[in-house]
């Protein structure tokens, strides 16, 4: 299936403070040059505020991470979780059409959306409240045929019961998820021959946390929780287990072998040392290859060329290389193979662009174009 942006797009996109605090977590995880690693938590959130996911929208988490635009663009088109187009502003209505579903009246649920909602996938309602769409399978075939709306799954479903359903949320109510015709969980539909005992639970697990939540439609918007970033050694403000008061450890059973005051036997303690990094001594700085190659204070008349012209080099990129003073096509058009060796070592998570992408020979085209240089004479 072919995936392609809206043609329709915001002026631009910004992440609430809490988003943005929260995404700012997400890519400390990472070490220095590993930070686009956090790309789907990041476009994912951006989904969550917004809805859907627009192009100024998936350019900001680019810009964000340090990425051509382009990268950003592969994974927001390739994985289906993601919506390149508006969504109901109240609910988007996922329907299971995968082989279980199907058998079981999946056709009768898409009858629905199409009778209640818009004749089309991802087409908005009237009221632009609802949308819906058809999506491979959600992983509960025991329940079948099902939708997932916002956070929850709705099982177990009749073309009338998912009917009601939706006019439930219409009217602004949440109705009960988990399976509707009457089941736990996702125990046979018949007789229950395993695990048989008397419940004393009215809902399963998921169920009752939803209830208790009462926002299964509800959009994440940084609010819900404390941003928590344990790897920073940050504590975990407003949870109990902060105000309670610390409790020593007690020694863990050892099977009456010697434990010392953590409880770790001397069996386990040569595992833990194996785990801890040992200590060595700081390498020497190493001198980076290469001729650093000459460099300007500033633009020249007060304007710097557009380096993004050149594939490969982002607004991360021409940020970087104008700090290093790098500001116009013929400079770069001169560099040597030395002088790119030195730039490379610089560029540090963006290392072998300059090569890979031939920032030199693209350089030095549109500085014939532009009139300003030639290559080496550039540097004269």
């Amino acid at each position: 299936m072919l995936r392609r942006l809206h043609p329709d797009q915001p002026e631009s996109f910004a992440f609430t403070p809490a988003n943005q605090e929260w995404a700012q977590g997400q890519i400390s995880k990472y070490p220095e040059g590993r930070q686009a690693s956090a790309i789907i938590p990041l476009l994912w959130r951006a989904q969550e505020q917004e809805g859907w996911l627009s192009r100024p929208a998936i350019e900001q988490v680019a810009d964000m991470l340090a990425m051509p635009y382009i990268r950003a663009l592969e994974v927001a088109t390739f994985y289906f979780m993601f919506q390149l187009q508006p969504v109901g502003s109240l609910a988007h209505v996922q329907v299971c059409g995968t082989t279980s579903c199907m058998i079981c009246g999946a056709e009768d649920l898409i009858a629905v959306c199409r009778e209640k909602i818009a004749p089309k996938a991802h087409q908005l309602s009237d009221d632009g409240r609802f949308s819906w769409e058809e999506v491979e399978c959600l992983g509960a075939c025991a329940n079948a045929p099902m939708v997932q709306i916002g956070k929850d799954y709705y099982e177990d479903l009749t073309s009338e019961k998912f009917a009601e359903i939706l006019d439930e949320l219409a009217a602004g109510r949440v109705p009960m998820p988990g399976p509707q015709n009457g089941r736990f969980s996702s125990e046979p539909a018949e007789e229950q021959t395993s695990l048989a005992g008397k419940k004393t639970e009215k809902h399963n697990a998921s169920i009752a946390l939803a209830l208790d939540l009462g926002d299964t439609i509800k959009r994440i918007d940084g609010t819900e929780v404390p941003i928590l970033t344990p790897w920073l050694g940050e504590k975990a403000k407003g949870r109990a287990r902060d105000t309670e008061p610390s409790k020593k450890k007690e020694p863990k059973p050892a099977n009456g072998l010697p434990v010392d005051e953590t409880g770790t036997t001397v069996q386990e303690a040569p595992a833990k040392e194996r785990g801890k990094p040992k200590t060595e001594p700081a390498a020497p700085p190493v001198e980076a290859p290469g001729t650093p190659p000459p460099t300007l204070e500033g633009p020249r008349k007060g304007k710097a060329d557009d380096l993004k012209q050149i594939k490969g080099i982002g607004p991360k990129l021409e940020e970087l290389l104008n700090g290093m003073g790098f500001f116009h096509h013929d400079q770069i058009a001169a560099w040597s193979e030395d002088e790119i060796a030195w730039v490379d070592v610089q560029l540090e998570g963006f290392k072998g662009r300059p090569t890979r992408d031939d920032w030199v020979g693209q350089a030095s085209k549109l500085a014939e174009q532009s009139g300003s240089g030639k290559g080496k004479a550039a540097k004269d």
